[in-house]
């Protein structure tokens, strides 16, 4: 395939080299230095784009690649006020788009199971859920995608809870507290807690590198060729609820 990079910060790198030994081709790299030369012509000789590009342009990157009939694979979190908009032009137009908080095979398992035990506590009262989440210090967007995928699918599979703070704790038991660190350089960690008056529950996802996430970009780009519709990992994978 030809794959067009929208975005070539560290993870475009590490996509680009991940697609390069799959044997697929790099057909432009777009990044804040160069912005200016990314036309509807550029962006036609990719079959696909992937984007990882910031929050505050993320969504007008996304149009852009649907309005010129481009499929497009994005990884950027941060803009889900936009996405009804984007999905709508997507379905109303026959393109085809596809957009994860996480790309990481791991890390979409991890969702299945978070659904999984949110199913068991929707009749543990007595537990109380809290997230965490830490990231390198130059991630821009807190809480995360991922943090805020693992939430809103514990917020819809429990009954009693209803929305998220971001702090370390919340007084309200139908709010979920979720506590966000930035240090270092760490890829990310996701943890979920489940907490009673006489034990604890606890499940965690730890990445070690960016590679987990770019492969699994690398696979989402792959699987989009020639579908057309809004999609997601649990697609992908084969995942269901």
């Amino acid at each position: 395939m030809k794959i067009g990079l929208l975005g070539y910060g560290k993870m475009g790198r590490t996509i680009e080299q991940i697609a390069l030994d799959k044997g697929h081709q790099i057909a432009w790299r777009i990044s804040r230095s160069n912005q200016q030369e990314l036309t509807p012509e550029l962006l036609r000789q990719a079959e696909v784009v992937i984007e990882f590009t910031r929050p505050d342009a993320a969504f007008e990157h996304v149009m852009f690649c649907l309005k010129n009939g481009v499929p497009v694979v994005s990884g950027t979190t941060g803009w889900l006020d936009n996405m009804p908009e984007a999905r709508d032009y997507c379905l109303q137009n026959k393109g085809a788009m596809l957009w994860a908080s996480n790309f990481s095979v791991g890390v979409n398992l991890f969702f299945a199971l978070n659904r999984y035990l949110a199913r068991l506590m929707e009749e543990r009262p007595e537990y109380r859920a809290s997230a965490t989440e830490i990231h390198h210090i130059h991630k821009l967007d807190a809480p995360s995608g991922t943090a805020l995928t693992l939430v809103q699918d514990l917020i819809a599979g429990v009954g009693r809870l209803e929305g998220w703070a971001l702090s370390e704790q919340a007084d309200d038991p139908a709010t979920v507290p979720i506590q966000a660190i930035r240090e270092g350089e760490v890829p990310g960690t996701h943890r979920i807690r489940w907490s009673g008056p006489v034990d604890e529950i606890t499940i965690e996802h730890r990445a070690h590198s960016r590679a987990g996430f770019a492969a699994g970009a690398v696979l989402a780009a792959e699987w989009l060729a020639g579908k057309t519709g809004v999609f997601g990992m649990k697609d992908v994978l084969g995942i269901g609820d």
